[in-house]
């Protein structure tokens, strides 16, 4: 092929869009080891070193929701890190240093790290930097750290080969990467349309990955072509039997602890017969998730690693939860939900799983939960508020009820992390908006750029034309009436509106998006002018 093969040319022609993933943050990689029976360091006071960080989108809002934490990224762009460093310079963040490095070239000089991350990067350079990113998660990381390490996985890659072998001939004697897109997109298309419809699986599999192109397209407002370039169409592409992957980490002293998704190692979606199929066919952990991916094709997995010599408990105790948070987005599928022992109520997150419970309790605790989302509550902290608020009707064995409320929050985030969330440590966000609101510096400087930002939940929050606006304006210099100003400089008035009649109606709307960035933790105390 006439196209560059060398990756960190690819990258500086056409940077890829560098963006946060909450599976990868400390407090997602902490909580999991500490269910697991280890002690990770303290998630405040940490180091995290991320190989492969692009411009620093998924660390530098780290560093700024941790400041008390050091944080390492490099990567083999020069391009991308410049962006970088220009974001951390604009943050006025301390704690966060961005390096252009080969991660061959990662060394012991550069110190152990509680928590290392490879999102990304796996399954998309040569073999033998694969192994330097397991040395590196070997050599590198802290005795009872944790490292992340994304990968594309078979079975379901093997599908996906099929479009990306197609897309790579197609596109074979083309050099500029945005066109070699642009062309891999109208073969998808043509061939999306020319394979009949009717009971045929490989019509149905292109027409399906047609629309996931065309949606992507639309939410990233038709800029964004990085993500199949970097991801499908990439030099190397190298994925993974999930056994395999495991026992690769086993040669570099690594053992596996689990995925991010905790939730995804549980077949959680399926009847019961199946899931006591699964058992039957596997005699160990690696084994039955093996045969999980078969049932689901996966194809793409976000593991935990952590030293081999580490003695993990893989059984998760209800007694050991007492320092943890617990957060949840389930609503009460009653009205009224019946707090009283013995009636079974639902609760529902939205991506369907459902928390089914007669527990007095858990059930006051989950809607409780519901009320103050997005924060996250000390589990003692909603135990006593559950307690409390049920009163005479509450049991008086506080540690059965201790028990039954932990038992049944690890239920349910066996079934989803919508469902509920735990957490080691409260993020630095406020739902209450104040005099003077203030939105998050990190995500003021990102929508300067794009409609997507980063949280204080880590997340990626989707804006709106207004919601961004407003976004912008929230740097904590101004009250509620001049941030609707602020709002009306960049908004002109409709054909026969005046402009008071704006006002007047904008003020409604700014509220209401100011609520809307709140319940996203995006904002953060005021502290006055700044």
């Amino acid at each position: 092929m006439n196209r560059a093969s060398d990756s960190s040319a690819s990258y500086d022609r056409v940077p890829y869009t560098s963006l946060s993933y909450s599976e990868t943050h400390p407090d997602r990689l902490a909580t999991i080891a500490r269910l697991f029976g280890m002690s990770p360091p303290p998630v405040t006071d940490c180091r995290v070193l991320e190989m492969g960080c692009a411009s620093g989108g998924n660390l530098i809002p780290m560093a700024y929701s941790l400041p008390g934490s050091e944080f390492v990224g490099v990567d083999l762009s020069a391009r991308q890190i410049a962006l970088g460093k220009e974001m951390v310079r604009a943050a006025g963040l301390s704690n966060v240093t961005l390096r252009e490095l080969d991660i061959r070239r990662i060394d012991a000089g550069m110190g152990q790290f509680d928590y290392i991350i490879a999102h990304g990067v796996y399954s998309w350079v040569p073999t033998d930097v694969r192994d330097h990113v397991l040395r590196v998660c070997r050599e590198n990381l802290a005795p009872n750290g944790v490292a992340y390490v994304s990968y594309n996985t078979y079975p379901g890659w093997h599908m996906m080969n099929i479009v990306r072998d197609m897309m790579r001939y197609h596109t074979r004697e083309v050099d500029d990467p945005r066109e070699v897109v642009k062309r891999a997109r109208e073969l998808i298309g043509f061939m999306a349309g020319a394979v009949p419809d009717g009971n045929n699986a490989y019509g149905a599999f292109l027409r399906m990955y047609d629309r996931m192109l065309h949606e992507q397209r639309e939410t990233s407002k038709g800029g964004d072509d990085s993500f199949i370039l970097h991801d499908e169409l990439e030099e190397v592409n190298a994925p993974v039997y999930f056994e395999r992957f495991v026992a690769h980490a086993e040669q570099h002293g690594l053992q596996y602890l689990s995925e991010a998704q905790y939730h995804k190692t549980f077949p959680g979606e399926f009847p019961p017969q199946v899931r006591a199929g699964l058992e039957q066919l596997a005699r160990d952990r690696i084994e039955f998730e093996q045969y999980l991916d078969f049932v689901r094709n996966r194809t793409f997995r976000q593991t935990l690693l952590c030293h081999q010599e580490v003695s993990l408990r893989r059984t998760l105790r209800a007694e050991d939860m007492a320092g943890f948070y617990v957060a949840s987005r389930a609503r009460p599928v009653a009205a009224s939900p019946d707090a009283r022992a013995g009636v079974v109520e639902q609760f529902r997150s939205r991506d369907g799983a459902t928390l089914s419970t007669d527990h007095p309790v858990t059930k006051v605790a989950m809607a409780y939960l519901g009320e103050v989302w997005p924060r996250a509550v000390r589990f003692d902290a909603l135990l006593n508020q559950a307690r409390a608020t049920l009163g005479a009707q509450a049991t008086s064995d506080a540690e059965q009820d201790a028990r039954a409320l932990a038992a049944n929050l690890l239920r349910a985030y066996g079934y989803s992390d919508q469902l509920v969330e735990w957490h080691v440590y409260e993020p630095p966000f406020t739902v209450d908006i104040g005099e003077r609101p203030l939105a998050s510096p990190i995500a003021r400087l990102q929508a300067r750029e794009r409609f997507t930002v980063t949280n204080l939940r880590h997340e990626r929050v989707r804006l709106d034309a207004l919601s961004r606006r407003l976004l912008l304006c929230l740097d904590g210099s101004r009250d509620r009436q001049r941030v609707v100003e602020c709002v009306l400089a960049g908004v002109r008035a409709g054909e026969g509106q005046s402009v008071e009649e704006l006002r007047d109606t904008l003020a409604a709307e700014v509220d209401a998006a100011m609520h809307w960035l709140a319940d996203a933790a995006l904002l953060i105390e005021s502290r006055g002018e700044i």
